[in-house]
């Protein structure tokens, strides 16, 4: 027979809740288990903070420090050993631009040769002769601007360098339009011996036998050619430049494009407009003051006439450029709600910019016009366009206007003004700015040009290739409609 152990009470207490032979490893195991948690907590935390670096690393773009934030921000970068300069967000640089020193004939000569024509006297410095004002003077203020010290220039687009090796682009300050009227409207007998055309050769000849135009076939050089008619007979020889053009009405698809060349507008001739918006002292309905008889495309200046004539409230008058008569133009236009603007010889006309200023709403009468600047500005805002054969249906043009609400007027009214510097070549930051910026804006364009002409055979097309764009000729009705 077995003799029972005794028991504590202890014992006693412990069997009550549990047998020891279970709760022994219990206590025994728990070392080894709490390890394993550490470890994998570990691993979890450490797994965690690589997935964030990661996703820190690839994913996620710091933004750039506000204005306000710049300075402290500046410093925080030093205390931790960055300096500001490497965390900075860089600023394009300005496209540099090398204008050339053309032999005089092609610049003060040809003032002077305008100036003997109109029976002036030779002068011992041509340098010091004023360039005569006529609506294609944007070949002097350009020429004038990058004549200036570049300390002169600090709030153009571009940069004027006077190295060519560091030149982006080459201007050419050719006065090919002043060229044009050297011997116009000259009584017949009373004509100088200048020859245009000699000097249109002279230039080609000169231009294209410099280093820097043969480098790269003069797909970095920039001509201007204001008036339609400037240049004609060289086209062809220096059309892989950039021309900055009026517009297209004379130019071959192959010669200019919107996509290679820049419509620049017409150096207006009429004062601007200083009243308020309004249209209580506009008296006249629409205005027009200009030369009747034009041709090809100007021809609808004629139907026009005969058409508006005889409306009430419209003042349409035959005018040539002259002193007085610009002085009543600009007096019709600042008393006038609306000016006219049919096309003259070419789709565009100086007209459209005189009314800009004037804060006279222009009716644009030209299918095909092609306008300066419209990457940034909508003319639909200011202007109403008419489709030619709309505008000729009698009473068509009176009554459309008519029927605008003084309210609009003024709305067309605040628009120009908000845009009117655009078209003004004497402000600081108006056109010559303007045109530079669009300029510059060609310059990718230009070396794409340039190293496809690296590698292409050279080849006759009987079709405009890529390097032109045709402007859409559907258009509207009126944009009033």
């Amino acid at each position: 027979m077995k003799t029972r152990k005794p028991t504590t009470s202890a014992a006693r207490g412990s069997s009550s809740s549990s047998p020891p032979s279970q709760t022994l490893p219990l206590f025994s195991n728990m070392p080894r288990k709490s390890s394993l948690f550490k470890h994998t907590l570990i691993a979890t935390v450490f797994f965690i903070l690589a997935i964030y670096a990661f996703f820190s690393t690839f994913f996620h773009t710091p933004l750039p420090p506000s204005d306000s934030d710049s300075d402290s921000s500046s410093s925080l970068l030093d205390l931790g050993g960055v300096s500001s300069q490497e965390n900075s967000i860089p600023f394009p640089e300005k496209v540099k631009v090398f204008m050339y020193d053309l032999p005089h004939k092609f610049t003060y000569g040809i003032i002077q040769q305008h100036s003997l024509a109109r029976g002036g006297s030779p002068v011992p410095d041509i340098t010091t002769l004023n360039y005569p004002g006529h609506q294609h003077m944007h070949e002097w203020f350009l020429f004038s601007d990058l004549a200036r010290p570049q300390s002169d220039r600090l709030g153009s687009p571009v940069a004027k360098v006077t190295d060519p090796e560091e030149a982006d682009l080459f201007y050419v300050p050719a006065f090919s339009s002043l060229s044009l009227i050297v011997n116009a409207g000259r009584p017949p007998g009373s004509a100088s011996a200048y020859s245009d055309e000699e000097m249109q050769e002279q230039l080609a000849e000169w231009l294209t036998g410099q280093e820097y135009w043969k480098r790269n076939n003069g797909w970095d050089h920039v001509i201007i050619a204001g008036d339609p008619n400037a240049l004609y007979r060289v086209v062809d020889r220096i059309k892989s430049a950039v021309l900055l053009v009026s517009d297209f009405g004379r130019l071959r698809p192959d010669q200019g494009s919107l996509v290679k060349d820049v419509v620049i507008p017409y150096s207006h001739r009429i004062s601007t407009y200083t009243g308020d918006f309004g249209v209580k002292d506009r008296t006249t309905l629409l205005f027009f003051m200009g030369n009747r008889y034009r041709k090809e495309g100007g021809k609808i200046r004629d139907l026009l006439f005969q058409i508006l004539e005889n409306e009430e409230d419209v003042v349409i008058k035959h005018g040539t450029q002259s002193r007085e008569n610009r002085r009543a133009a600009s007096r019709g236009m600042h008393t006038s709600k609306f000016c006219l603007n049919p096309a003259g010889d070419t789709p565009s006309a100086c007209r459209l910019f005189d009314s800009i200023v004037s804060l006279c709403v222009p009716v644009i009468v030209s299918d095909s016009i092609e306008l300066p600047f419209e990457d940034i500005i909508d003319y639909k805002k200011f202007s109403v366009f008419v489709e030619t054969t709309t505008a000729l249906k009698p009473g068509y043009l009176v009554s459309l206007l008519r029927k605008v609400p003084e309210q609009k007027i003024i709305e067309y009214q605040k628009a120009m003004k908000e845009v009117k510097r655009y078209y003004d070549y004497t402000h600081p930051n108006g056109t010559v700015n303007e045109i530079w910026r669009q300029v510059s804006q060609k310059l990718p364009l230009i070396k794409l040009m340039i190293n496809r002409d690296k590698r292409l055979v050279k080849r006759e097309l009987s079709e405009p290739n890529c390097s032109c764009l045709c402007s859409n000729q559907t258009g509207i009705t009126n944009s009033l409609g």
